[in-house]
């Protein structure tokens, strides 16, 4: 019996204990009329009583029985007062009745058990997964009702409106029973919790569920609404998935664990939060221990092979669409023919719809990828239901990073292969090149160290590019960006932050760690740093606060107000304003419009002044040169030189009609980051100015007296992006960001694309090639191989130069080996249980917050 409806047998049974003490009155008062009617009315509520009962316990209930006879008690009094009302004694009727309801009242409160009622709203079936265990415990309740209500769900059309509807109660596994979702009256059932995860209600770009089901509309039914995610995560979070609808109506959030608090919108009230654990994690730990035998389907393509599980998810596709399709090509070309090795694609459930929603033009390049694989046998194309069954059928987890099946497989604790789609060729001889150098190079031209991809320390004695292995930086992880430049001041070392959550600091070959206050929550902390004899700053991007360290004493000091005035999101992009020195002031730009904040490096107090410009177009960068500040815009094609001291504005925007700017990493043309830097030259006698590209797909000179802009043609030929996918790149390179003295014609020039620098003349255009070199057999030890790859990502392989697709089929594992107990350890820190219970806690905490 529901809690409301023995709310209801109890307020029938007081009323007839009131009922009693009135039928006393009307017999002494010789009132056998009324006496009569009233004993017609308790025995009419008993009868309701034992019907709410039936109904609800089922028939033959003990209950039911004392009801009886406490109805043929009344029927036996209501006769006799009839007969004879003198004969008989008020005091010995209300002693009857009493006694009778007196075993009725005792045997609902103890014989009668309230029932909670479940309800679990799931939409798509092989999403269900997030929702099972929570409803198996639900189920295994004696004394609760547990329905599973599968709702529909809408495709979307480019302008947001619903194309065809999806219904998918028919593909849920047989031991779950179905209640169809229009033949459950949720204002009559009122049910004690709903389950829910879809949070999005109508905002998704690619899906709807039907919008009876939005999580506003569910709460007026329940006193508890929650919502458990439907994806899990190996370490972070997206920002799209920071505050969405149902967050705002659900009373509660499951979480893996508290750590995942920080990627939600502050604004949720921290008690809506649960950290215990995902549903999904129990599904494919149970799935693994028990696997299914092989589908006969699938055996002669499988049989005696190893599994590759081959995920191709929505966030990888829409990064670049074209890259994409290639990266699947190449995967399905490595595969193909071999013996050893079975391929199982299973695509994400919504990747068609997304292409059908999204990126429709590229839609017949997927079919006729799609058609291929099946047509030529090149593996298993996997549409089933059930993707934990394919994880325990799979030996390997071949795919995106972003995904959240890496970490069903990390928890599974099978091999993780993160792929990149931008590399869909075999390594050459020098591939490794564009993995290892990615420099940032000095403010003051002093590059003697490299931070390379694994978080190691190299060192070029010479100063000359020549690097070799110097120490691993003490971080408990092997990627994920940790730090951005080591800068030398004095004896000391201090490797900066661009992840991390402290300084390092190197003296007499020790490291020591200086931490930083706040939460580093997303990735990107920091962007760019400067620096002089007294001071290190760091400039935020997503970190709280501008940051300066005093290089003698250590002392941090922290100025707020910084990051959002400095970044902001333009046309979909975070953009942060670079930074500059003038005089004893850091300059910081504003992304959006055309205002500047002068820090002043001692005193760190903030005035704010504007250019006045005409174009507004935020500013990417500033760089300073006599009296002059260059902005270089964000959006749009004007560049402003500020007069610092006059206050006089000159705007230059006369591009050339062949100049455009490429997106990254959309290869779109738009209008957003034209400019990387810009440089001076008087020393010809005459003052030459050119800019870099960042996005745009040239240099150019600006003649600042005709204000003309036209192309100027490096020594070399230079193309906007890597020569393959090695060699990533968003932006053909330029001249790095330096405090050095402008005026000097000699000017350095990274050629990203194939990670050369030219020492360049830009009067006279003659240059030095200096090509970086690290020590090969030093970079062959200390690659990583499966390895934490950060506290996004814990353990895994990344698809590199060294450690190819290919390399893996063949078991040509470049750095450390395969490690199960390794990547247990670290999956362990994802989720607030592995031991498979996280759905029965999940329940158990429900039921006792409605008990």
């Amino acid at each position: 019996m529901r809690k409301v409806q023995k709310q209801q047998a109890e307020e029938l049974i007081s009323q007839m204990e009131e009922a009693h003490e009135q039928i006393k009155l009307y017999i002494e008062q010789n009132s056998i009329q009324l006496a009569c009617e009233l004993l017609e009315d308790c025995q009419a509520g008993g009868l309701t009583l034992g019907t709410l009962i039936e109904n609800t316990e089922g028939e033959g209930h003990p209950t039911v029985s004392l009801l009886e006879d406490y109805c043929e008690l009344i029927y036996q009094i209501h006769q006799k007062l009839k007969e004879n009302a003198k004969e008989n004694s008020a005091n010995k009727i209300y002693k009857q009745l009493r006694q009778k309801l007196i075993k009725v009242t005792n045997s609902v409160k103890n014989d009668i058990l309230i029932k909670k009622e479940a309800i679990f709203l799931p939409y798509k079936a092989s999403m269900w997964d997030s929702l099972e265990s929570v409803w198996k415990a639900a189920d295994a309740d004696p004394n609760c009702n547990a329905y599973v209500i599968p709702i529909p769900y809408f495709d979307k059309n480019p302008d947001g409106s619903f194309r065809e509807m999806h219904y998918e109660a028919d593909l849920y596994p047989d031991n779950v029973p179905i209640t169809k979702y229009d033949e459950f009256d949720f204002n009559k059932h009122r049910p004690d919790m709903i389950f829910i995860h879809n949070p999005y209600d109508g905002t998704n770009f690619v899906t709807s569920i039907h919008p009876s089901f939005y999580s506003d509309k569910l709460k007026k039914f329940t006193k508890c609404l929650v919502y458990i995610p439907y994806y899990v995560t190996s370490g972070g979070m997206g920002e799209g998935r920071a505050l969405c609808p149902a967050y705002i109506h659900a009373d509660y959030i499951v979480i893996q664990s508290e750590k995942y608090r920080r990627f939600f919108d502050e604004r949720i009230p921290n008690e809506k939060f649960l950290a215990l654990g995902s549903p999904k994690f129990d599904r494919v730990m149970y799935k693994c221990q028990h696997p299914q035998e092989l589908p006969k389907e699938w055996e002669e393509r499988a049989v005696g092979k190893k599994i590759y599980f081959y995920n191709t998810s929505i966030g990888g596709m829409l990064g670049n669409t074209e890259i994409f399709l290639k990266k699947m090509q190449y995967v399905f070309d490595i595969f193909n023919g071999r013996e050893d090795a079975c391929l199982l694609w299973r695509p994400h459930p919504l990747l068609e719809s997304t292409f059908d929603s999204m990126r429709k033009q590229y839609k017949p390049q997927f079919d006729k990828l799609k058609k291929e694989f099946i047509e030529k046998n090149i593996g298993i194309f996997d549409e089933t239901a059930d993707i934990e069954n394919s994880i325990a059928l799979s030996d390997t987890y071949i795919g995106d990073a972003g995904s959240s099946v890496v970490s069903l497989f990390g928890i599974a604790g099978k091999p993780i292969i993160l792929l990149n789609n931008y590399i869909n060729t075999l390594p050459q001889k020098e591939d490794w090149r564009g993995e290892w150098i990615t420099p940032t190079f000095d403010v003051w031209g002093n590059d003697k160290y490299l931070i390379t991809k694994n978080n190691q320390l190299w060192i070029s004695d010479n100063n000359d590019y020549h690097y070799h292995f110097y120490m691993d930086l003490e971080c408990e992880y092997s990627g994920g960006a940790y730090y951005l430049k080591a800068v030398e001041v004095g004896n000391k070392i201090y490797i900066l932050p661009y992840n991390a959550r402290h300084f390092l600091v190197i003296e007499n070959n020790k490291i020591r760690k200086i931490e930083l206050k706040g939460n580093v929550v997303h990735s990107g902390s920091f962007y760019g740093y400067l620096y002089n004899e007294k001071y290190i700053f760091l400039i935020p991007l997503k970190y709280p606060y501008l940051v300066r360290i005093n290089v003698e004493t250590e002392e941090i000091s922290y100025v707020e107000g910084i990051v959002q005035f400095n970044t902001g999101i333009i046309d979909g992009e975070w953009f942060a304003g670079g930074a500059e020195l003038y005089e004893n002031d850091l300059i910081l730009p504003c992304p959006r419009n055309n205002e500047f904040l002068f820090v002043n490096m001692d005193t760190l107090k903030v005035k704010k002044r504007v250019s006045h410009s005409k174009s507004n177009g935020g500013t990417m960068r500033a760089i300073q040169y006599k009296d002059e500040l260059w902005a270089l815009p964000i959006k749009g094609r004007t560049i402003v030189c500020w007069n610092l001291k006059t206050n006089e504005v000159k705007e230059y925007n006369n591009v050339p009609p062949n100049f455009k700017s490429i997106r990254w990493p959309y290869e779109v043309v738009c209008d957003l980051c034209p400019f990387g830097n810009i440089v001076f030259s008087n020393e010809s006698g005459q003052e030459n100015i050119v800019i870099s590209p960042y996005w745009g797909n040239m240099y150019l000179f600006l003649n600042r007296e005709t204000g003309e802009l036209k192309e100027w043609k490096p020594p070399i030929e230079f193309v906007n992006r890597g020569k393959n996918g090695y060699f990533l790149t968003d932006t053909m390179g330029g001249f790095p960001v330096t405090l050095l003295p402008q005026g000097n014609a000699k000017h350095r020039i990274y050629y990203a694309p194939e990670r050369k620098i030219l020492d360049m003349n830009i009067d006279t255009k003659e240059f030095q090639e200096i090509e970086i070199q690290l020590d090969y057999e030093d970079l062959v030890k200390h690659e990583s191989g499966f390895t934490e790859e950060s506290e996004w990502q814990q353990y895994a392989l990344t698809e590199s130069a060294l450690n190819s697709l290919r390399d893996v089929l063949d078991n040509k594992i470049t750095g450390s080996q395969f490690d199960i107990e390794r990547q247990r350890k670290a999956f362990s820190k994802i989720n607030a249980n592995t031991d498979g219970t996280c759905g029965k806690s999940i329940y158990n905490f429900m039921k006792g917050r409605i008990s």
